[in-house]
Formats: C-alpha cells, structure tokens, sequence
C-alpha cells in the first residue's frame, strides 16, 4: 500500500493541552511532573497530571461514558482544531468510512475505584449508577470517539500495555489498505488512576523524585496521563508543502 497522510494530530499531556503548549514546554526545557496530590493517593513521587480534565463536561446524549480516561479523551480531540478535521473528514467519506483506533491500557478503571467506595454496606453491590460498559470498559473510549463524531465505521480498541498506541497505526492502516474505510481517527489515551500508581509503587518501580529517563543515576519511574490522536488518510493528488507521510 501507498503511503498514507497525516492530515492532522494532537498531543495533551501534564506539559501542554496542544501541541503549541507542548512544544513551548519543550523549548523552555519545562517538565510536567509534579508532587503527588491525585485523589486520595498517599505517595511520596510526582505524577504527570494534566491539567482541566475534571472540568470537562461530556455531552449530555454521552453522560453514560462519563469518566475521567472519556473527559481526557474529550479535551485532546478538541485540540489544535483536530475535530474540526474529523468532522471534515466525515462529510467528505461518511460515517461509515471514517475508522476509529484507539489503543489504552487502564481505560476508565479508575470509575471503578470510585464505584468501589460507594458499595452497599449489606450486599456490598455496586452503586446503581455505575455503568462498567461505558467507563472501566477497553472497549469504552474507542466507543466515545465514535459516538462524539457521529461515526458508524469499524472502531477498535487495543489494549496492549505500552505498545498499544502503535499498534493502532497498523490496524488503521490494514483497514484502509483493504478498502474497508477511507480514513482513520488513530490515538491513545491513558488516564491516572489508583491502580497504576499503587501498583507501580508495590513493583518497587516509582521514583521518589521527577523520573531521569538515560541519567546514570535513575531510580525509577514517574506515573502520568496523555491524549493524543492523529487523522490518517489517502494522499490526496496534490500535497501541501508541509504534508506528513507515513511510509512503514
């Protein structure tokens, strides 16, 4: 298969919503790490927390996905203009050809751990308004995105630990290789929650200090949350100057 074009992306993480804000952070040399003040969390180690994701509100017709993985999914998509393009691309293809890829790895758990403090104090059932297949669910997020767009294409999610925001390029691409969708929404979205961090923490893995990726000294890793989606399309005939091609 030819190679396909990157029409438009986005990245959200605890150094920027965007990636205007993200590559000032960059540029300015200005990490995102800070001490650990997440929910109830009592760890001594800093975490990557993006900032604004509780403030975002879902749309009413989508108040069953509600989470914290959905409303971070929410806030990336609607960066850089990215879903303004996807909009786009579904009134040029329809939503039945525009594909969704989403690779995540905790999803919405951390709607369960919440569930879990409100359970009946007699039959230790969940509370009513928990909805597993909207929230903790892999399958959750890829959902959302369809349904935030409108779509009726094939939406996959992959759940692969850290490999998973690669793996969604390949799926896109087979389905776009086999004539089955004319674009792709392809992304990954991971979400703080307190199985992450208390989990890591047992493994012995987390730092005590911001994480120092290659430093000879490093003693651990630091836990964060991240957005980030890209629009894959055909090239069209004629490409703009600064087009984006994917070729492997």
């Amino acid at each position: 298969m030819k190679a396909l074009y990157l029409s438009r992306f986005t990245a959200t993480s605890a150094i920027g919503l965007g990636l205007d804000q993200t590559l000032d952070a960059l540029r300015q040399r200005r990490g995102g790490l800070l001490p650990c003040a997440f929910d109830t969390v009592e760890l001594a180690t800093s975490i990557g927390e993006v900032a604004g994701v509780d403030a975002v509100q879902l749309p009413a017709r989508l108040a069953a996905f509600d989470c914290r993985n959905n409303r971070l999914a929410q806030l990336g998509l609607e960066q850089d203009g990215f879903a303004a393009s996807v909009r786009a691309a579904v009134e040029k293809y329809g939503p039945t050809r525009v594909g969704v890829f989403i690779g995540t790895s905790t999803a919405g758990i951390l709607q369960t751990e919440l569930a879990y403090r409100r359970r009946d104090a007699d039959t230790g059932a969940l509370p009513a308004d928990f909805i597993y297949g909207t929230t903790h669910n892999t399958f959750s997020v890829a959902d959302f995105t369809r349904q935030y767009f409108g779509l009726s294409g094939p939406a996959v999610a992959v759940s692969s630990a850290c490999s998973s925001s690669a793996k969604v390029f390949s799926s896109a691409r087979r389905m776009l290789a086999a004539g089955l969708i004319d674009a792709a929404v392809v992304g990954g979205v991971d979400s703080l929650c307190l199985t992450t961090l208390y989990g890591f923490n047992s493994l012995g893995l987390v730092s005590a200090q911001p994480c120092r990726p290659f430093d000879a000294a490093r003693d651990g890793i630091s836990i964060g949350e991240a957005a980030a989606f890209a629009l894959l399309e055909r090239p069209p005939e004629h490409l703009p100057a600064d087009a984006v091609l994917l070729l492997g």
